[in-house]
């Protein structure tokens, strides 16, 4: 999409904001299958709610309006509470746990009805090779692999069951290491023909676009013309262009101008997975960034951004090591750690504070990084401390116990860095070209969710962004709340009938009650359920009653613009 059909698109999404609404009248010798009386409706689109009921029929918004006079098999008494529709994820890694439990309950218990996979590694296509590896990785969940595309693994996960839908961008490193493996190179142009190629077929499936990953091996090994044909090859489809940018930190505005050439080269939409400006020395350069992004929407580009609502990230300790060292794979990557001469260079690089790679090691600091995950039994009583605790009570040196730990549970060892600010996260909250997303799993409080330490917005995100942020510091009004969580990134992912409560869309609602909404996780005890969601319908099926899970599993494969079993029907 290009020129003033792309600026009038992305344009849409802000212009409702100060919109009138009005009830509209509907026929009353209805009957519905759910009827949700007398809440404040927030359609979605960013205007002041409106006392109206809702009726849904099969898996449809049946009708919005007065409907006084009619009746449902289910009704609902929605007074003083706020109906909307499903909130959207839009950085899920509920990948496999929705496998072990398909309720995604720590998701569900918040109002998402929608889990967007794909940040630079998708759950296909995948050769023999890396399902042997996948299978092998594999830590507390564990699961056969029954899929090959990503279209197969999205089908597989609805026919096993699950209550949330399911969305996904296929992954540029998941291509890359189709074609290429894990080496540091770059690609022939056969290579970069045939990875555009498994875009292509991706893209027809439904994905959503292509995404990257961009501080990590082997993804950062891409450069950004292999990209740019990666974005193309989506384009083609409508899709869009989704990154975890090639820096957080130290060159973050060098990172943004990566991702805006690319999306301007490949004529595409662009998203910046959860900016950050990460590090202390780097916080003052957030204002900067919003500069950037905003100069560019000006300039006609689509580029937007998601965030999750916390100050610390979560990801594994190789964000601490230099790229070099995990060349070709996790494999390669331990036999190096093990060799003296390798080790002793990857601890000065890991304590230089003048790296020229995004060094979270330094960004952090050993006292703020946080041990979260293990797959090793002997470990796992290490959960919750930090690495400078750890290796205080060993008696070695930080960097040193980092290698260790790896060694020792022959993982990237799970983590969480505190290395942003509070303030910058208020910041971001209030701009209004950002969405959410948790960048977690849909966790339960219970089984093997228990065995490791979830970062807590797993179960906060979308409820602190209503409480703390909405209702309790203003940074932004609730109707702005719902709309970036709901009809924005809707029409970013280029997604039919969700993300608005509107006549004949698909029946995705939430009931909440705004005075009461709130996350409850911590870093200290993250297994805790958020409160103040009381129903959750989705495909018209109630899934949360009363703030229960009701065992219900209507999730769905949402697909994106190229589908082809779209033939010719135009996007709403």
């Amino acid at each position: 999409m290009h020129g003033l059909n792309k600026i009038s698109l992305f344009a849409s999404t802000f212009v409702l904001l100060t919109a009138c609404a009005t009830v509209p009248q509907q026929p009353v010798d209805q009957n519905y299958d759910v009827l949700i009386r007398g809440g404040n409706v927030y359609d979605g689109r960013g205007g002041p709610p409106f006392v109206a009921d809702v009726a849904v029929r099969e898996d449809r918004i049946a009708a919005i309006g007065d409907l006084s006079g009619a009746r449902a098999t289910t009704e609902i008494d929605a007074t003083n509470l706020a109906v909307s529709p499903g909130f959207i994820n839009m950085l899920s890694w509920a990948v496999s746990s929705l496998i072990e439990d398909g309720r995604g309950m720590s998701d569900i218990k918040q109002g998402v009805t929608l889990e967007v996979f794909g940040e630079g590694w998708s759950m296909g296509p995948w050769t023999d090779i890396m399902k042997a590896e996948e299978r092998r990785r594999q830590g507390d969940i564990r699961f056969d692999i029954k899929w090959t595309t990503l279209n197969e693994y999205l089908e597989y996960l609805v026919e096993k069951g699950i209550s949330p839908n399911v969305a996904s961008y296929v992954g540029a490193t998941t291509a890359r290491i189709h074609q290429i493996g894990n080496d540091n190179r770059k690609a022939t142009p056969a290579e970069l023909a045939r990875m555009q190629n498994l875009v292509r077929e991706a893209m027809r499936d439904g994905a959503l676009g292509v995404g990257s990953s961009l501080i990590y091996a082997p993804a950062n090994f891409a450069d950004t013309n292999e990209l740019i044909a990666l974005a193309k090859a989506a384009g083609e489809y409508g899709g869009g262009y989704i990154s975890h940018i090639r820096s957080e930190g130290n060159r973050l505005e060098e990172g943004i101008h990566e991702l805006i050439d690319i999306a301007q080269s490949a004529g595409v939409h662009a998203e910046i997975y959860h900016l950050k400006a990460s590090g202390k020395p780097n916080w003052h350069k957030l204002e900067r960034a919003f500069e950037i992004v905003e100069r560019a929407q000006a300039d006609g580009l689509q580029i937007t951004a998601n965030m999750y609502t916390y100050p610390a990230s979560a990801t594994g300790l190789n964000a601490s090591m230099p790229l070099w060292v995990q060349e070709g794979g996790h494999d390669a990557w331990i036999a190096r750690l093990k060799q003296p001469e390798i080790r002793a260079r990857v601890v000065h690089e890991m304590t230089d504070a003048d790296a020229d790679w995004e060094n979270r090691y330094i960004q952090a600091g050993p006292g703020n990084i946080l041990l979260l995950g293990f797959k090793t039994d002997a470990l796992k009583p290490l959960t919750g401390k930090t690495l400078l605790e750890v290796a205080t009570e060993r008696g070695t040196d930080p960097a040193e116990t980092a290698i260790d730990l790896i060694l020792e549970d022959n993982s990237r060892v799970d983590v969480s860095y505190f290395m942003m600010s509070e303030e910058n996260v208020k910041m971001k909250v209030a701009r209004p070209w950002v969405s959410f997303g948790s960048d977690e799993e849909a966790s339960a409080t219970e089984g093997v969710f228990l065995k490791s330490n979830n970062h807590p917005r797993a179960f906060g995100t979308f409820a602190r962004v209503l409480g703390k942020y909405a209702r309790d510091e203003k940074a932004l009004p609730l109707q702005d709340a719902i709309r970036r969580m709901t009809s924005f990134p809707a029409a970013n992912i280029r997604i039919r009938d969700r993300g608005t409560l509107k006549t004949g869309y698909y029946a995705d609602l939430v009931v909440f009650d705004p005075a009461t909404v709130k996350d409850h996780a911590t870093f200290k005890e993250p297994h805790q359920y958020a409160t103040g969601v009381q129903h959750v319908f989705i495909n018209g099926e109630q899934v949360l009653r009363n703030g229960e899970h009701t065992g219900a599993l209507p999730g769905r494969v949402v697909r994106g613009p190229g589908w082809t079993g779209w033939a010719d029907k135009p996007l709403n």
